[in-house]
């Protein structure tokens, strides 16, 4: 069964889900990771049986399936230090005085109840739809205490950092516990801001949960290769650990010299930025070698589409990405490929 192609809705945000369903289908997906957000499923609505029911139907309707839902942007508000930006994300039952240990609180409990949603949800799949080939799971951030002491100067102690860390388990276990009871995953999409940004980060977060069964990546290689970090790597190393994979792609080293890595305070597609997410197949990712280390460790999951390239109208970009990546993707072999010269196979 090829690994079905997917739309990651948030994006998309603007749009409601009876409007995104059908264009997404027109633009060739087979799915969507849907985004909790108002317009596509509104946590505020989502304890409604048959509000849920009528997402499926908006889905049915169109040829489509979810595998996976997002909170991103909840998770987020889990480890971070709250400020001004955080208030412009989330809804005022979250937010509420702006007290941060209360945010971060309010967000922790919703993640909680995020669980039950997607058990919930997936457990509503209509009987024409094909099962999922990953467990129910949702995609996210955990935030981050210690990001800002990414470059270590004023110089910052073992101590500071691994303070950091035990603030992540310290959160996020008893999510993980809710997760567990809820037989759902959590997959961490690594990214900077994050608990995990790269390999090293991500083994050491993975070792701060006590290796927790339910979490584990959502597989993002834009996210890497700027930073240098080896993608391909990733996959291999936390083979038992992809959740959910990401497709999208990203260029690094065609700015003008003028903004590295930091970015330089630019905005994206500055053209002096060193780096820029670009729509896939424009950018620097190797995805031949992606495939081939999905294949390697069995991924069966869902192959979902962030798109994200200020460039290229999303309509345009969207569709070509769906095109490429089904022509870039094919299925793991069963056979030994010189065994039909074994005798017993002629």
């Amino acid at each position: 069964m090829p690994r079905p192609i997917t739309l990651f809705t948030g994006q998309w945000a603007d749009m409601k889900l009876e409007e995104l369903a059908p264009l997404a289908k027109k633009m060739g997906y087979e799915g969507l990771e849907i985004a909790l957000t108002q317009n596509h499923i509104d946590m505020a609505k989502a304890d409604d049986e048959s509000y849920l029911k009528s997402r499926w139907e908006i889905l049915e309707k169109n040829g489509l399936n979810c595998f996976a839902l997002s909170n991103h942007l909840t998770g987020q508000c889990v480890c971070d230090e709250i400020d001004v930006r955080h208030k412009a994300m989330m809804p005022d039952s979250i937010w509420g005085d702006g007290d941060p240990e209360g945010v971060r609180q309010r967000a922790a409990a919703e993640m909680v109840r995020t669980a039950k949603i997607c058990k919930k949800f997936m457990s509503m799949r209509p009987s024409g739809l094909s099962e999922s080939p990953i467990p129910p799971t949702v995609t996210g951030f955990t935030g981050s205490s210690i990001w800002k002491y990414l470059y270590s100067f004023p110089p910052v102690s073992k101590e500071m950092i691994q303070a950091g860390f035990d603030d992540f388990a310290k959160r996020w276990t008893p999510i993980l516990d809710a997760f567990d009871a809820e037989g759902v995953n959590f997959a961490l999409e690594v990214h900077p801001t994050e608990i995990a940004f790269d390999i090293a980060s991500a083994e050491r977060a993975l070792c701060a949960i006590g290796g927790h069964k339910r979490f584990g990546f959502n597989f993002d290689p834009s996210h890497f290769g700027y930073q240098g970090v080896d993608y391909v790597k990733f996959i291999r190393k936390f083979h038992d650990r992809i959740f959910h994979a990401h497709m999208k792609d990203v260029w690094w080293g065609h700015g003008n010299g003028e903004a590295g890595v930091f970015g330089g305070h630019t905005d994206f597609c500055d053209p002096r930025r060193y780096w820029d997410f670009r729509s896939i197949g424009h950018g620097d990712i190797n995805f031949e070698e992606i495939i081939v280390a999905l294949n390697d460790i069995d991924y069966k999951g869902p192959l979902s589409v962030e798109w994200e390239d200020g460039r290229m109208d999303r309509i345009h970009g969207a569709t070509e990405s769906a095109q490429k990546v089904k022509s870039f993707d094919f299925p793991r072999s069963a056979i030994a490929f010189d065994s039909a010269f074994d005798t017993s196979n002629q």
